[in-house]
Parts: C-alpha cells; sequence; structure tokens
C-alpha cells in the first residue's frame, strides 16, 4: 500500500526538472512579431525559461548545453484544433465498435507523434467520452510524451446533426450518441455546464453542418441563434470559451454573433460573415490540411457518396475564405484538423496558408505562436521564448519567418524543458 501511494505521489508530481540547460542557437526568434536575434543562448531551470543571453556570454560552470548552433530555435509550435484520438482512413462504423479506451491509447500515440512534429501544444477538438481528457491527464502528470493539451471532450450538437452519431440502426444510433446532443437554449446550458463537470478545458459546438458525416444535409447552420447564444453565456460564466465548427456563410454569421471565441473551418464564410467575425474579435482557424487529408482520400473508397458530394464542394472553394478574412484583419490562429488527415504532418498547414490565402510566413508563424496562445488563453505559458515561460522550443534548419515550409522540417523538439528523443 505505502508503494503504491508513493508511485502514485511521483506520478501526480510529475517529471523531476532539476538541472539546469543551456540551448545555444545560431539564430534565436523570441517573438514571431518580431526580428530574430543573432547567436543566442537560452537558459533552462526547472522545466522554465531562466535567461535569454548573446551566445558569447559564459555559461555557469556544471550546466548541460546543447548544441543547436547550427539552426534556427524558436517557441514550440500550436495547433488549435486537432482530434489525437482520430485517425484518418478509419471508416465510419468504427464508432460502433472501437472502444473509448482505444481511444485513449491512439490518442497517446498520436500525441507523441505531434509533439515530435514540433507541437508543443494543441487544442484537443473531440473526443469520445472522456477519452480526451484522459491523454491531456496522462501526459500533464508526466506518464508519457505529448503536447500540453487543452480539451474539448465531445463537441455539442443538435439531434440529428453533423457531430450525433448517424448512419446506423436508429437503436446503435441512440446508444452512441451519449449526452452532446441538446435542443433548445435551456437544455444547451444544462449540456454545457455538463461538460465542465466532466474536465473540458473549452466547449466545441457544432453550428453548422459538417463534410464527414453520414447526412447530406447540407452544411448550413444548425444551432438556433437563441441557442448557441445561450451556450456561449453559459461558457462565459464558467470561466470556459467556445470554439465552433462552422462551414455554411450564415452559420458562421450566426456563431461569431453569439460571441464564439473562434471559428473553426469557415469554408463558405462569406464578406458579411467574416466582417461579423471582424466586429465581435472572432478568431478565424483555417484547418486547411483538412482539405489535403479529403483532397488525397476523394474517389478511393474512403468515403460514401454523400461524404464525396459535400467533400467537392468544400474544395471548390479552398482557402477563400482565409483570404478574405486576412483582408478583413480577422485574428488568424493556426489549426489542421489532423485525424482528417495523418496526424505529425501538422507543420503543412503553414504552406498551405501562404499559398491558399495569402498569408506571409511571419504571419503564419505569429499565427502557430503567440497568436494561437492567445486564443487557447495561455500567453503566460508559452507563445514566446522569454523568462517565466515553459521551456518549449524547437529548431529548424532554415528561416520560417522567410519560408513556411520549415514549419514541417522540425528537427528538435524541447517541451516544458524535457527534451523529445
Amino acid at each position: 500500500m505505502i508503494a503504491r501511494m508513493m508511485l502514485a505521489a511521483v506520478l501526480l508530481a510529475g517529471p523531476a526538472q532539476a538541472e539546469t540547460v543551456a540551448i545555444k542557437a545560431g539564430r534565436l526568434i523570441v517573438d514571431a512579431a518580431k526580428p530574430a536575434l543573432g547567436p543566442s543562448t537560452v537558459i533552462v531551470e526547472n522545466g522554465r525559461i531562466v535567461a535569454v543571453q548573446p551566445i558569447d556570454r559564459p555559461i555557469p560552470a556544471g550546466v548541460r548545453v546543447i548544441d543547436q548552433s547550427s539552426r534556427t530555435v524558436l517557441p514550440g509550435l500550436i495547433d488549435a484544433h486537432v482530434h489525437l484520438t482520430g485517425q484518418p482512413d478509419q471508416p465510419f462504423w468504427r464508432e460502433a465498435t472501437d472502444s473509448d479506451e482505444k481511444a485513449v491509447a491512439v490518442g497517446l500515440y498520436n500525441a507523441r507523434v505531434t509533439l515530435k512534429a514540433g507541437f508543443t501544444t494543441v487544442r484537443d477538438a473531440g473526443a469520445p467520452g472522456i477519452a480526451g481528457y484522459a491523454v491531456r491527464d496522462a501526459i500533464r502528470d508526466g506518464m508519457f510524451p505529448g503536447p500540453r493539451i487543452l480539451a474539448a471532450g465531445s463537441a455539442l450538437s443538435i439531434v440529428g446533426g453533423h457531430g450525433d452519431v448517424s448512419g446506423f440502426r436508429p437503436e446503435v444510433n441512440a446508444a452512441l450518441s451519449g449526452s452532446s446532443v441538446c435542443t433548445g437554449a435551456v437544455e444547451c446550458a444544462a449540456k454545457v455546464r455538463r461538460a465542465s463537470q466532466l474536465g473540458s478545458d473549452v466547449i466545441k459546438i457544432t453550428a453548422t453542418g459538417g463534410v464527414l458525416s453520414q447526412q447530406g444535409r447540407g452544411l448550413g447552420q444548425h444551432f438556433t441563434d437563441e441557442e448557441m447564444k445561450s451556450i456561449v453565456d453559459t461558457a462565459a460564466s464558467l470561466g470556459l470559451k467556445v470554439m465552433a465548427h462552422a462551414h455554411g456563410a450564415r452559420g458562421v454569421e450566426a456563431a461569431a454573433r453569439a460571441g464564439v471565441a473562434s471559428i473553426d473551418h469557415g469554408t463558405f464564410a462569406d464578406d458579411a460573415a467574416v466582417k461579423v467575425m471582424a466586429a465581435k474579435g472572432s478568431w478565424y482557424v483555417p484547418t486547411l490540411m483538412a482539405l489535403v487529408g479529403i483532397e488525397e482520400r476523394l474517389g478511393k473508397g474512403v468515403y460514401t457518396p454523400v461524404v464525396e458530394q459535400k467533400i467537392r464542394e468544400t474544395l471548390a472553394v479552398r482557402g477563400k475564405a482565409l483570404a478574405a478574412a486576412v483582408k478583413a484583419g480577422v485574428k488568424i490562429a493556426y489549426g489542421t484538423d489532423s485525424a482528417v488527415y495523418a496526424h505529425g504532418r501538422n507543420g503543412e498547414e503553414g504552406a498551405e496558408m501562404v499559398k491558399y490565402g495569402g498569408m506571409t510566413p511571419r504571419a503564419v508563424l505569429v499565427s502557430a505562436t503567440s497568436g494561437a496562445a492567445e486564443l487557447l488563453g495561455v500567453s503566460s505559458e508559452t507563445g514566446t521564448i522569454e523568462p517565466g515561460k515553459a521551456a518549449d522550443m524547437i529548431a529548424v534548419d532554415g528561416d520560417p519567418l522567410t519560408d513556411a515550409r520549415e514549419l514541417a522540417k522540425v528537427k528538435w523538439v524541447m517541451a516544458r524543458g524535457e527534451v523529445l528523443e
């Protein structure tokens, strides 16, 4: 009994980090919005940054040195829309066969893959049951390597809409739907409170139809204006933000008007929708890698005919909403929708944002560091390299401020002071 209690105490305390480490950088990007520094040294102690200094300043004796002097060191990347417990190429009927316990195992595996790609913080946008919370907590407690996770748990959806299980016999649909569907402002408020009780870090709603669900109901608005306002207000009363899966223009506009923190996907957002996003301060998380994933699988028997039709509709307008949002001054946060494509390719989103959204590589890097940190509410912990923050850093060979493709070529990763081997 005593031995088990001691083991539990160690696990809850997390990994020991008493060592002082000096990371030598050939170039150092402390803040993506500012010019890079020349050769520099970052001093890390107990998992946190304690100093940033010129590389020629002496390093105290006994400090372990990590030499990245041939590379650019920059803040760890942030992906504001992942699904760690999901996998691409998985047929929809697996929802009826795979256990939540397996989802935890899949999530832990994909968390390490994501961290290796340079993403030291992620917002998990939906997982079955409490699997997403379990993955988050196991990594937080030092039991497995992975990024810092803000977990949404199960997304709130309307009955029969995107996020509600469909495509099976009625009794199977009912068994799998869980408790995340709601109708009316009162019931939706109750579901937000329930999500808070379960441990959600953010409330996810499916404000519109979705591409990969087994319904041919279009991609327009699902929740009513009243329901969305109730969700946002209730979440705010609990100190939580709301992220909205939204494709259709009017659904995007309604969600932004209700006060959601972010519009994720936003595929068909028009000028009117973008104007409301800008006015209300809603962030835009474009998830262009999702389009890469579905395009790669189109016509290969992965998706049902009804889903393939929706895929073609979304591919026809790829990136147009992002370009409009950038032009209108909407705040952009990096997010990819991993699980629609293979985990670990998160860094490829940057090049897509440049190609289709007209963003500069610097703006992309801001969106993947300090910008996403602001949206997620973790700016005091990460997003820039400065004393007092967690030691979340990565290194690349090139210059991500001039070439966004470098985000897909991460060579070295440190998360909360621990180097991923």
